[in-house]
């Protein structure tokens, strides 16, 4: 017979290394090139020293000369807090006793939740390491009265089933945050909610409860923010990374431009370009106008990628429409004070009764951040052109349009 006790033990000793290793290693290709490590962890932060320059203690002289002064590596201390990050699942006591007889049917109901879950949390984490850490999805642009469409100036955070607060002017909205994502349309760039909650042009739309929580990602390492990591950018001027903007055309030599840059005066070595699908398909033109082989890459997990002279390049959905970004993983670390873990109560316990309700949750959770130790090893280049093509269609039939979209 299932009882709770067995869903426990299942939960601890089956799914929970099955679980881990997706979200570690499948929930993104990028994620897959990251090494994770408990060091340089201080009880809530990450405390990293990063060493930049060179050793100055050589030189050169006469026979007979003084040798050249000790002047040891140059380091800075990186400090970071560890963000937390949940994931949830939960079960109807209904549900739990129709299956107590049936060990398959409870299987069953285990396993789709585990995979939903394993769904959401992979395209959050995706989401998050091309983010700046401020959950910020999406700012809306215009919002339709009389169809509950809200248009935003990007859908690429945005799915299905997705639980939403609204900032108006920097201040939440509790009346309208909490709404969840009914539909969106990533043809016009609009999404609806399940409430048809009205939004206005300016508010902008984080992932609940997450504003200003989530992993220090690319988009706050290429950013012009003043400091990183709790240093001033001014003050580490190597701190900032390289940045190409209004590319123009896709080509080998503007690739090859930032390689050869990093290369030179930050003697970093490209491992892994990441780029929007827009930009993926505007180099494989660029490729064939002069009837060149596309080579192909498997990475870790699986994923295929095109690469440019043996080095990946990985279409995300989470790049911009325009972006490329060009990095050498060695020098980024997920830190962590542990891998994913069920969050357990006094008693040991993982699987809790919600109060007031005859349902049942289990909480996924990882204390963790992500630290490149040398942000001058890395490129973006933005504004390539010929990449605004729209994958996704439509299709008029009649006086009904509806868009053929792809997830």
């Amino acid at each position: 017979m299932v009882t709770l006790s067995s869903a426990e033990s299942a939960l601890k000793t089956v799914y929970l290394g099955v679980v881990a290793n997706q979200l570690n290693i499948n929930a993104n290709p990028l994620l897959g090139k990251i090494k994770q490590t408990t060091k340089d962890v201080w009880g809530k932060e990450v405390r990293k020293l990063a060493p930049y320059g060179i050793n100055g203690g050589i030189g050169a002289g006469a026979e007979s000369d003084a040798l050249p002064a000790a002047a040891g590596n140059n380091y800075v201390q990186f400090v970071s807090e560890l963000k937390n990050l949940y994931g949830k699942i939960e079960l109807s006591d209904k549900a739990i006793r129709a299956s107590a007889n049936n060990a398959g049917a409870f299987v069953n109901l285990l396993n789709d939740e585990m995979e939903g879950l394993i769904k959401a949390s992979s395209f959050n984490f995706g989401r998050m390491l091309y983010g700046d850490g401020s959950g910020l999805l999406a700012t809306v642009s215009n919002f339709d009265a009389s169809t509950k469409a809200v248009e935003c100036d990007s859908v690429k955070n945005l799915i299905e089933g997705m639980v939403i607060d609204v900032y108006t002017s920097g201040v939440k909205d509790a009346e309208k945050s909490g709404a969840r994502i009914k539909y969106v349309d990533r043809v016009n760039k609009t999404f609806y909610t399940e409430s048809g909650v009205t939004l206005n042009s300016g508010d902008m739309v984080y992932v609940q409860n997450s504003k200003d929580f989530e992993i220090t990602g690319l988009g706050k390492i290429f950013s012009d923010s003043e400091t990183l990591y709790g240093l001033r950018r001014a003050d580490f001027p190597w701190l900032s990374p390289y940045a190409k903007t209004n590319a123009g055309e896709i080509s080998d030599g503007l690739i090859q431009s930032a390689i050869d840059f990093l290369d030179e005066v930050s003697g970093s070595t490209v491992n892994y370009i990441a780029c929007s699908s827009a930009v993926r398909r505007a180099y494989q033109e660029y490729l064939g106008a002069y009837r060149r082989n596309i080579d192909i890459a498997v990475l870790d997990g699986g994923y295929k990628a095109i690469s440019y002279n043996g080095i990946p390049l990985v279409a995300d959905r989470f790049v911009a429409d325009d972006t490329m970004y060009l990095l050498n993983t060695d020098h980024f670390t997920l830190h962590q004070l542990c891998d994913w873990k069920w969050l357990e109560g006094e008693d040991g316990r993982v699987i809790r009764q919600n109060i007031g309700f005859p349902t049942y949750s289990a909480t996924l959770v990882k204390y963790a951040d992500l630290v490149c130790d040398k942000p001058n090893g890395q490129a973006k280049i933005s504004g390539i052109s010929g990449t605004v093509t729209n994958p996704f269609t439509t299709i008029v039939t009649g006086a009904t349009t509806t868009s053929t979209q792809g997830e």
